[in-house]
């Protein structure tokens, strides 16, 4: 794992959601889910239809994201693309 800077940015933050409310709200389904280290936003991964985990790091910069998957806890820096410590 790559220790990044962008880790100093991470939040005790809890995930807002246990689905990806975006895609409940457009109808579709999601592959995997992952939630925002900085705001705790939940969004769907690169996978699904609809990428929100990634679409989320566009729009407010925040860059440190990690699965929701039961049994993993690993964590990804969009502006490092690396997984990160």
């Amino acid at each position: 794992m790559k220790t990044c800077e962008h880790i100093r940015q991470i939040h005790a933050v809890a995930p807002t959601s246990d689905v990806c409310d975006q895609c409940v709200a457009l109808g579709d389904t999601w592959v995997h889910l992952r939630y925002c280290l900085i705001c705790g936003q939940v969004g769907c991964c690169d996978s699904s239809k609809n990428k929100h985990a990634t679409q989320h790091y566009h729009t407010t910069g925040h860059p440190v994201i990690q699965s929701l998957e039961p049994g993993e806890n690993w964590k990804w820096c969009y502006v490092d693309q690396a997984f990160v410590g």
